[in-house]
């Protein structure tokens, strides 16, 4: 493994009884990099967070490689900010008590350490009067800061590999930016990589280094975050981005990605998005495309070549196709 990689995934598959919902995924993660995993819902984004945490749900099967396997040293080396922090955090338990007891699983340090630790941890992630506020139970935290506070728990052993699983699906704007805000802080803070799953496209520009379009359990486009969303070389990217109100020329109807992905036990012959795919021709029709080098980055199409620039204008003139005269 490169010196300059933090941690390697190889062929990964994950299955469901013999179904495959993660096919033969390899990317890398490098030390400090925020890499932004989308795709939409099902594409298998949360699995391969969940495996590199080896949280998987029972009944999953694996094959593939993950290098170093982080998952005994969670906590440790490898942490988890949730989706839902209420439910990641312990109602009967004050939030210091629950960070300290977090360091010493990890540190074995004394209780008074561990007690400081917690309590500048909920302090470097902006939690108002950290050592009072330490005393206080879930229950008593806003929504933003139970979120904060989750971050806090995932950084307070300084790991290498911090992953966040939709940490802003439930919070609104200002609250959304306050989150990812502080996880790039703690990201410097403590040398961490963050693994950034999530939906928005808009969080991706702001906030990642790096991003993986995932569809249908594969990888569609791997690159630095600014030239994929900015000249996107895989049609299922430019269709993520056209769907963005930002470029909606004015006037224009904002065009979603017509139909819905296909189910893992029903994934049609050849490319999984040809049946959505503006550019889709007979050979996406009869054969998966593998992942190739194109332009410093990589992507899973056979006819990248042939997408217009900008790429969105494909689907904003698919879009306008459909309306009724």
């Amino acid at each position: 493994m490169p010196s300059d990689v933090l941690l390697s995934v190889r062929d990964l598959r994950i299955a469901f009884d013999g179904v495959e919902a993660v096919r033969g995924l390899s990317f890398d993660v490098r030390p400090r990099e925020a890499l932004a995993i989308v795709g939409e819902s099902g594409a298998g984004k949360s699995l391969t967070a969940r495996a590199l945490l080896g949280m998987l749900p029972r009944g999953a099967t694996t094959s593939g490689a993950i290098e170093p396997d982080l998952s005994a040293h969670r906590g440790r080396r490898i942490s988890l900010v949730p989706q839902d922090a209420l439910s990641a955090l312990s109602p009967v338990h004050p939030v210091g008590d629950q960070l300290a007891a977090a360091v010493r699983s990890v540190a074995g340090v004394s209780r008074k350490e561990a007690r400081a630790r917690a309590v500048a941890a909920l302090d470097r992630v902006g939690i108002p009067d950290a050592a009072r506020t330490a005393r206080a139970y879930p229950h008593e935290y806003s929504g933003g800061m139970r979120q904060r506070a989750v971050i806090a728990m995932a950084t307070v052993n300084e790991p290498d590999v911090v992953v966040a699983d939709e940490p802003t699906t439930a919070l609104d704007e200002e609250r959304r930016d306050q989150v990812l805000r502080v996880l790039a802080e703690q990201r410097e803070a403590v040398g961490a990589a963050l693994v950034l799953v999530t939906h928005d496209m808009d969080v991706v520009r702001d906030h990642a280094d790096r991003v993986l379009v995932m569809y249908a359990g594969r990888l569609t486009e791997l690159g630095p975050a600014d030239e994929v969303l900015g000249r996107p070389r895989a049609p299922y990217t430019a269709g993520l981005l056209a769907s963005l109100p930002q470029h909606a020329p004015p006037g224009r109807r904002l065009p979603t990605l017509r139909g819905t992905p296909p189910p893992p036990a029903a994934l049609p012959p050849g490319c999984a998005f040809a049946p959505r795919c503006p550019l889709a021709a007979d050979p996406c029709r009869t054969a998966d495309p593998e992942p190739q080098q194109v332009e410093g980055r990589l992507v899973a199409c056979h006819r990248w070549q042939e997408l217009p620039y900008p790429a969105t204008e494909l689907f904003l003139a698919q879009k306008e196709e459909q309306q009724p005269a």
